[in-house]
């Protein structure tokens, strides 16, 4: 044991930069490229988890299991015994298996960890944590903060850092503040506390890849930035003898078409859609068959055992444009996806497709929260989230004067959000066709000999750099 009361060796700090893949790395991240050229060479690329979403690769990346096992099918799933649908739950105790930290620490006692921002980060069995989370009032009003383990550090944090820019986390103004504020969190972390291992979550990449796509003249903007912060990491845990490792969980790929299975399910009669003050509803229960959207996947389930009902909704979804794939039965169980939480079918689109969630043939009849960033009470993933809406005239004025209002105490109505998903250039789920959009690992003690290692091996190749 060190003064500190840490235990001796090795000590590692893994930054995940979401959306990092080798088509992207190169002259737009120089100190990224020559991080890889001193240590691995040529990053070592990930096969991705199916399916490639955050929730299932950080799951999969640290218990060396695969969704089928640790039960995180995607970032949302639907609670048949509840009938309701969740999305982006933060209960570390919802991933089955052995955590690698867990591991770590049977094996070197006093042995540390800092979790920075990966999901599923409250409730668990790490040391140190931070992050996003949202304090809902009963006046219905939401106000931005974090969760911290120990909790004074939430307050010691805000205090040394001023409060987490949650706008910049997700929604219309995501951006390369809240990927700054998490470097700070990690080096203020290391400062104070001097965990064995640091696990830091860097999303800005995210962002402009779905809105724009990897492709547009934007991209190299958002490559530099990341960059930055990224080299500012490796050169301030190098000082400090600590080895980084850089890992992504799946690269984006353009797309340009855009897929609507409930939609399809209404017209055959399989969904029951609710009228609610003029507006419609999904009844998740009530339906026969229903889509739950996450990216490039979509997680079908039925309300009843009925092999009939089951062949006839395969049948559809494979007659839809953009759907490469539906795996049910054994293709299912051979994709790791045997869980309970899973669809009875689960449909992967093309590369350049993915699946939106709206069930409504009319956008006047859209469910209150379709124009309002609202990741929970959604059937799906938004990414249209990431826009205002071009038909509002004078955006910024709307928006200001609902600002206005919701610093008054009013309960605010934020509709600023499109109903027009073919906005999204950029998407994720599938497995890429070509290996330079896998996600990649690199970085001091990661070798190479192979081209690429499957998702479930890299909590292997965590675990050897403690050797």
């Amino acid at each position: 044991m060190t003064g500190s009361g840490r235990c001796d060796g090795p000590r590692v700090a893994i930054l995940n930069v979401v959306g990092l893949c080798n088509r992207l790395l190169g002259e737009h991240t120089p100190r990224l490229t020559a991080f890889s050229g001193r240590t691995t060479g040529t990053p070592l690329s990930i096969k991705p988890v199916m399916p490639a979403l955050t929730c299932a690769a950080q799951a999969t990346y640290l218990t060396g299991t695969f969704p089928a096992e640790h039960g995180i099918v995607g970032n949302g799933w639907y609670d048949r015994t509840l009938n309701e649908h969740h999305f982006w739950k933060q209960s570390n105790r919802l991933v089955g298996g052995q955590k690698i930290w867990e591991k770590l620490k049977q094996e070197h006692p006093g042995f540390r960890t800092a979790n920075l921002f990966w999901w599923f980060n409250m409730h668990s069995s790490v040391d140190y944590s931070i992050t996003p989370r949202p304090l809902y009032r009963s006046d219905g009003l939401k106000t931005f903060d974090i969760h911290a383990h120990p909790l004074p550090i939430r307050d010691e944090i805000k205090s040394n850092l001023g409060p987490f820019p949650f706008h910049s986390f997700w929604g219309p103004k995501a951006g390369i503040k809240s990927s700054q504020w998490i470097a700070d969190s990690a080096k203020w972390t290391e400062n104070r506390y001097e965990p064995n291992l640091s696990l830091v979550y860097l999303p800005h990449l995210d962002y402009d890849l779905q809105r724009y796509g990897p492709d547009d003249p934007r991209i190299p903007a958002a490559l530099q930035a990341i960059d930055q912060i990224v080299g500012d990491l490796i050169e301030f845990y190098g000082k400090k003898g600590i080895r980084v490792a850089i890992l992504s969980e799946y690269g984006i790929t353009k797309t340009d078409k855009v897929i609507f299975p409930n939609r399809i399910f209404r017209r055959k009669g399989w969904l029951n859609v609710k009228d609610e003050l003029g507006l419609e509803y999904l009844d998740c229960g009530g339906s026969q068959a229903f889509a739950l959207t996450d990216h490039q996947v979509a997680h079908v389930y039925l309300n009843q055992k009925d092999e009939a009902l089951l062949n006839k909704v395969r049948s559809a979804l494979e007659e839809m444009d953009g759907v490469s794939s539906v795996l049910v039965g054994e293709s299912r169980k051979q994709a790791g996806l045997d869980h309970e939480r899973a669809g009875d079918l689960v449909a992967i689109s093309d590369e350049d497709a993915w699946f939106a969630y709206y069930h409504w043939e009319d956008d006047c009849l859209a469910p209150d929260f379709a124009r309002c960033v609202d990741v929970h009470r959604k059937y799906g993933y938004d990414p249209a989230e990431l826009f205002v809406d071009p038909k509002i005239n004078f955006p910024m004025l709307k928006v200001a004067r609902k600002l206005i209002g919701k610093k008054l105490g009013f309960r605010t109505h934020m509709d600023l959000i499109p109903l027009d998903p073919h906005l999204v250039k950029g998407s994720h789920g599938a497995t890429p066709n070509d290996k330079l959009d896998w996600p990649v690992f690199l970085g001091d003690g990661i070798s190479a000999d192979e081209d690429a290692i499957p998702a479930n091996e890299v909590r292997d190749q965590i675990f050897s750099l403690f050797a």
